[in-house]
């Protein structure tokens, strides 16, 4: 299957929605994720992420439209989709009682590889993934970022073309969290497609797409470059500025009861807002009510936060939530 752009699309949802009883938990959700791509899936707990991935995965089957994984139908072919993938939960699904090449040995035998083979996939995991001095520690007594290594290479076991990772950072110091995104970089750079859940806007920033799912649909999906130009994100007639002031706190109390100002937050130690375009730099500096010769405006793109935010605000006004 092919995309617009002529790209080999390998997970694919058209209209995916599933229902449990009267409430809807996934509606009408459609996206296409091409090969290679690291597509980060975010959305508030909640809101359809995990259910869109147990539809995908051929766990859960859809009450109405359609998904595909690398040609195979999710309601139909689950048993071929499931044979094909590799999946990583944030719980990590280790034996804590079995070493790490016995929990190796173990998804190795579940997917079917011949001894020799799995001989062969271990040597390859442990180099990639760096667990080659753990291979006889048992799983319980790896720390949270070698117990995610050990998770990611038995999800590898099998040599999959997509891999399925939901939160996989979560729980995780920040060098483990850097770690991980290496080896899903070199992952990528091999040709394996990866879907990864995550909350963290950072790691969303590194995917080569992203879809933001809202209250069980999806706002938006794309190229994080592309979404930072929609229209709707910085309207005709606004700009983003981002605002320096000793008093960031302070300032932006000041900011929210401004008329011209139509969005202010603080990120990090400064101020990003969004104002009218017709609001000078003075008068803006002026409403923060610090001291002019304080305070330093610059323009700046938005952030996929930015993007997220003011599209899931526009669609709430649009429902009347």
């Amino acid at each position: 299957m092919s995309g617009a752009d002529g790209a080999d699309i390998v997970i694919a949802a058209e209209g995916l929605t599933r229902r449990f009883g009267d409430f809807t938990a996934v509606d009408a959700v459609s996206f296409a994720v091409p090969r290679a791509a690291i597509f980060g899936f975010l959305g508030p707990n909640g809101s359809g992420k995990s259910t869109v991935i147990r539809m995908l995965c051929g766990v859960l089957r859809p009450s109405a439209g359609r998904g595909t994984v690398l040609g195979h139908d999710v309601a139909s072919e689950a048993e071929a989709i499931k044979r094909s993938i590799g999946y990583m939960s944030q719980k990590f699904s280790l034996y804590g009682d079995l070493s790490v090449e016995e929990n190796m040995d173990f998804y190795g035998r579940i997917y079917g590889l011949s001894r020799a083979r799995v001989r062969e996939r271990k040597e390859a995991l442990y180099a990639l993934c760096g667990i080659r001095p753990f291979v006889n520690r048992l799983a319980a007594k790896l720390s949270g970022g070698w117990k995610q290594r050990l998770a990611l290479a038995c999800a590898l076991i099998h040599e999959p073309d997509v891999l399925f990772l939901d939160e996989p950072t979560a729980g995780i110091d920040p060098v483990a969290r850097r770690d991980l995104w290496d080896l899903l970089f070199e992952l990528s750079g091999r040709g394996v497609t990866l879907f990864v859940t995550t909350h963290y806007m950072d790691e969303a920033e590194r995917c080569s797409h992203v879809g933001y799912i809202h209250m069980s649909r999806l706002i938006v999906a794309g190229r994080p470059a592309d979404l930072k130009r929609l229209d709707a994100v910085t309207p005709a007639g606004t700009r983003r500025v981002e605002i320096s002031t000793p008093a960031p706190a302070d300032a932006l109390a000041r900011l929210r009861g401004v008329a011209h100002v139509r969005d202010v937050t603080l990120f990090g130690d400064v101020l990003h807002a969004l104002v009218d375009a017709d609001l000078s730099d003075t008068d803006l500096v002026a409403a923060t009510g610090q001291p002019a010769n304080r305070v330093d405006l610059r323009p700046i793109a938005p952030t996929l936060e930015d993007v997220f935010v003011t599209l899931s605000r526009n669609e709430l006004a649009r429902s009347g939530a």
